[in-house]
């Protein structure tokens, strides 16, 4: 299926919000509590996606996949690292496909181009934090260049959890 990558506009919020909740559920499944991903709802994902897509942030960079029938399949989202310890400048702070857009390079398109959008804001390197359980995508970020750089644990739900940091000293290198 042909999708489109494209920069996102406040009325893709329903859409990001759907996609968002449906990913967590499926690529969650197994590694967060049942009852957390059960209680995720896409009106108060849609309030939040409403707000950031709303604020007036410069170098915030929102991309989305969207089918030709204009369904979003899959979003990115980067911008400054927030953490202001890590060493790098743009951090990506969110990318999510639907299950069955999944493994078909779409996913590679919305790094490069989320990528491509904080470098050109000036910032050269980048970081993302995943869940160390998420083996699939520690795979994907490996595969385009990602490198493992810290760890640390966060509370999802009532579970303590350990997240993997990957870093791109250059992100020159990952849009090529």
């Amino acid at each position: 299926m042909t999708v489109r990558i494209r920069q996102a506009v406040l009325a893709d919020a329903p859409g990001i919000a759907k996609v968002h909740v449906d990913s967590w559920r499926t690529t969650y499944a197994g590694i967060v509590s049942d009852e957390y991903l059960a209680s995720l709802s896409y009106g108060a994902r849609q309030k939040v996606w409403e707000n950031v897509l709303g604020a007036d942030k410069p170098y915030n960079c929102i991309i989305v996949g969207v089918t030709l029938d204009g369904a979003i399949v899959g979003f990115a989202h980067a911008g400054p690292e927030r953490e202001g310890e890590t060493g790098y400048d743009a951090e990506l702070y969110a990318i999510y496909l639907l299950q069955e857009h999944q493994g078909g390079g779409v996913g590679r398109l919305l790094t490069i181009a989320v990528a491509r959008g904080v470098l050109d804001a000036g910032m050269t390197s980048m970081m993302l934090w995943v869940l160390e359980d998420n083996y699939n995508a520690r795979r994907f970020y490996e595969g385009l260049g990602g490198a493992a750089v810290d760890r640390k644990c966060v509370q999802i739900g009532d579970v303590v959890l350990v997240e993997v940091a990957y870093g791109w000293n250059d992100i020159e290198r990952l849009v090529g």
